[in-house]
């Protein structure tokens, strides 16, 4: 399974054997994960927070009282795709067991809904006491992963099970927990994305302003959910995601073609690029000089959307509709115009008036589905607009 992007909390419980956590780290990061440390106040008595950042090259948030207007045991719960606990000592996972919350990673645990890992790490007795027994056992009803600690040299002296697990079998476990979520797996996903550009001469060309953010975000969020992704896009800058199959292009010409080569084998397809409308009737081999450059005749480009829902069979097709209108009800008429004339099974309607979304991080705009039912969604990330769209698009691939 392709692990690459996904964003992952390391808590870091308060044990000597937190420094072992540097290596799990390290091995994460090896696997192309995202990691976000956060470390209860105990263990920065073992590893300091400078020495988390160098490794992470992440901030490594430790107080909750820090950048509060920022709700940040919500906003680090939302971003995560899994959590590991390593090392949990018997005093962390008491209280996650009783549901207490006085520090971040507690917090953070209560208002998580990706799947936790917990790695036990302790003394022999404190990991047999009947109390750390039930509250592991409570841990385990709620769904939390349990790697079982490795028997052999305590910090003590003493030998005996309680040591922190071998960083494998953490991984496998993470990686186990992580295809609970891939509900994409075995679905081929085609996105297009970006701004084509329609020479007019060696030097111009007809475009538009996309940076084709929304399309990646996408293809970042399909792959992260397992599936086979195919990423079209259009003379963006942004650098290519790893696990995502990237074909560059830069006209609607070569749009389509990409477009159409995968196709028919596609399960969903996106059609997040901004296609130029139209293309100049002639391009200059030669740069056209700036007297004779008074007017461009035009010839429509073709309507990829529409060529490929006429040769649509399983697939589920989803559209966006960039729009000006005064007002938004008339540009949502358009876009539920757009759906039913291009047989789209969803449409994304957003207001790019002076330049309003292109580039930027958030989006705001309303989901139209045939059905007539519609969602807004206002100033929130086109990584949370992409898993909205993929969660709509999987209820209708069944």
């Amino acid at each position: 399974m392709f692990l690459g992007g996904r964003e992952i909390v390391l808590g870091v419980g308060g044990g000597i054997s937190a420094y072992k956590s540097c290596e799990l780290l390290r091995r994460m990061q090896n696997l192309g994960l995202l990691v976000t440390v956060i470390p209860t106040r105990a263990s920065l008595n073992f590893v300091g927070t400078a020495t988390w950042e160098a490794l992470s090259g992440r901030e490594v948030p430790t107080d909750l009282w820090n950048q509060v207007h920022q709700v940040p045991h919500v906003s680090i719960a939302k971003k995560a795709d899994a959590i590991v606990i390593a090392p949990a000592t018997a005093d962390l996972i008491a209280k996650v067991a009783a549901g207490l919350a006085d520090d971040l990673l507690t917090n953070l645990l209560l208002a998580t809904t990706s799947p936790v890992v917990f790695v036990p790490a302790m003394h022999t007795e404190m990991w047999l006491n009947p109390a750390t027994q039930a509250n592991v056992a409570t841990l385990r009803t709620r769904g939390y992963a349990i790697v079982e600690p490795g028997t052999g040299k305590l910090t003590s002296g003493d030998v005996g099970v309680g040591r922190y697990p071998e960083v494998e079998e953490i991984l496998q476990r993470l990686r186990d927990a992580l295809s609970l979520n891939s509900d994409l797996s075995g679905r081929k996903v085609l996105i297009s994305a970006g701004g084509t550009r329609e020479a007019i001469d060696p030097v111009r060309y007809i475009g538009n302003h996309s940076s084709g953010k929304q399309g990646y975000a996408l293809a970042l969020a399909a792959v992260k959910r397992g599936a086979d992704v195919t990423l079209v896009a259009a003379n963006s800058a942004l650098p290519d995601i790893e696990g995502v199959n990237t074909i560059h292009v830069s006209s609607a010409a070569e749009m389509l073609a990409a477009l159409d080569a995968s196709f028919d084998e596609a399960d969903l397809l996106v059609m997040a690029a901004a296609i130029a409308d139209a293309r100049p009737a002639v391009t200059s081999a030669k740069k056209i000089g700036k007297a004779q450059l008074h007017s461009i005749e035009l010839l429509p480009n073709p309507d990829i959307t529409q060529l490929l829902t006429l040769r649509k069979k399983k697939q589920v097709i989803i559209g966006f509709a960039a729009q000006t209108e005064e007002s938004f009800t008339d540009a949502l008429e358009i876009a539920r115009r757009k759906l039913e004339e291009k047989g789209l099974d969803l449409i994304y309607c957003n207001d790019v008036s002076e330049g309003a979304i292109f580039g930027a991080e958030q989006t705001t705009g309303t989901i139209l589905d045939r059905t007539g039912s519609q969602i807004h969604l206002s100033n929130v990330e086109k990584m949370t607009l992409a898993n909205n769209l993929l969660d709509l698009a999987l209820d209708k691939l069944g």
